[in-house]
């Protein structure tokens, strides 16, 4: 018997990105292929690419530049890029980089098998369309193999929101949600095979309808799962919020106290340029009846700076917002363009006054966040283990807030959550005795 193919995915960007690599990895499976951690070996090389950051399809052409000795090393070496870069760029790219055997977009990651063939055969492939088929129905069941404890589950992808900033409606397409019942059979093959926690992923999660009960039905049932102990779920857009799922968060019990709901500005002036439907009042009424459900709910959020046409009031209204919510966590980031968005049309902010304003928010953020850890201490919290820590006997974990914990314990605990009484709170993580 021959020995098998290698592949080696690098992935870029979101965790969606990372559970597609998961999925193109078990669809190669069928063609002979086995997972590397390094390209030095691998017969092929794909690049999962994401489009969310500045200049992601230069930074992707770097990439394939540093690539090029390996195919001039084994010329039988294939090379691929797939994800949002390549449904954006299409056939650029392999006038670009000649050495580029595939080209595939998020959509149409399940024909990899086939394309593989055609290139084994010598030839090019490129699918880039948003294909009729069902490309979830056409992957196979999840590997039975031992995985860790927590895992990404896809249920929701593409976005009808269209906000002013973003390229997801033209790289990933419309809402698309997974029916139900093959969600929650995916979830019990992740279950058989170690997984304890799971976070559901959609570029608008919280819009899914592939249950009669939306995203709030589907965690419900997700819930009688047996095996299943945590629940949470990311993206969300604050105009899909409803009230079953905020009841969700106050009743079920495997759904985590944790909830990243992008806000992006604190400006009613800046959110309608942006296009997000919302005011920044009407985010806030909708975080106070989130905390009334569920008091302790840790909140996270996004939010840009240097939007075009942002005034210094607007990004005082950005920072007025954060006072009164108080994030446990947050991602934060400069404006930056998006070719085909209707925002790059726009007359960009000067760099330095973009910089300034992201440092003034992220030590805002900073000190909430840090103000929030201080306070878990002395609290007893549920440590899902899920590694080895860096010192002897040390193991290290995620609470039931998304906050990482070590410990002292043994190695036994991997895969289990334990009660963990917080000690002591540093910058990134807690640490605490196992009760």
């Amino acid at each position: 018997m021959s020995d098998p193919k290698k592949l080696f995915i690098k992935t870029y960007g979101c965790q969606m990105n990372v559970y597609d690599s998961e999925r193109m990895a078990e669809a190669l499976g069928g063609n002979g292929y086995v997972h590397t951690d390094t390209p030095d070996d691998a017969d092929m090389i794909l690049l999962n690419t994401c489009h969310i950051r500045e200049k992601a399809a230069e930074k992707v052409y770097s990439d394939l530049g540093r690539l090029k000795p390996f195919k001039d090393a084994n010329p039988n070496v294939k090379i691929g890029v797939a994800g949002c870069v390549a449904q954006a760029e299409g056939s650029e790219i392999m006038r670009r980089a000649p050495m580029v055997d595939l080209v595939v977009g998020p959509q149409s990651y399940h024909r990899l098998p086939a394309m593989d063939t055609a290139v084994q055969a010598g030839g090019k492939a490129l699918d880039t369309d948003f294909p009729d088929d069902d490309k979830f129905l056409a992957l196979k069941s999840r590997s039975k193999a031992k995985r860790g404890p927590t895992a990404f589950l896809t249920v929701q992808e593409g976005c009808d929101k269209f906000c002013a900033f973003c390229v997801v409606p033209y790289t990933r397409g419309s809402e698309v949600s997974r029916p139900a019942d093959r969600v929650i059979r995916e979830a019990q093959e992740l279950v058989e095979a170690g997984v304890r926690e799971i976070t559901l992923l959609g570029q608008n999660v919280n819009a899914y309808h592939g249950h009669k009960n939306g995203l709030a039905g589907l965690i419900w049932a997700l819930n009688e799962v047996d095996g299943l102990e945590r629940v949470r779920f990311t993206t969300s857009h604050p105009n899909d919020m409803d009230d079953a799922l905020i009841e969700a968060h106050a009743t079920c019990p495997k759904l985590m106290p944790y909830l990243h709901l992008p806000v992006q500005s604190g400006s009613d002036r800046i959110l309608k340029a942006m296009n997000r439907k919302h005011t920044a009042e009407g985010y806030i009424k909708l975080i106070e009846r989130i905390r009334a459900a569920r008091p302790d709910i840790l909140l996270s959020g996004d939010f840009i700076v240097g939007f075009p046409g942002e005034t210094e009031e607007d990004f005082e209204a950005t920072m007025d917002l954060i006072r009164a919510v108080q994030y446990g966590q947050a991602y934060s980031f400069k404006y930056s363009t998006r070719p085909g968005t209707p925002a790059a049309e726009k007359p960009q902010l000067p760099e330095d006054v973009m910089s300034d304003r992201l440092q003034r928010l992220q030590a805002l953020l900073t000190d909430q966040q840090r103000t929030i850890q201080q306070s878990m201490v002395g609290r007893d919290v549920n440590v899902l283990f899920e590694k080895e820590g860096r010192t002897t006997g040390q193991m290290i974990g995620k609470s039931e807030y998304l906050h990482a914990v070590f410990a002292d314990a043994p190695l036994d605990v991997l895969g289990q959550i334990r009660r963990v009484r917080i000690t002591h709170a540093s910058a990134n993580s807690l640490g605490g005795e196992i009760l």
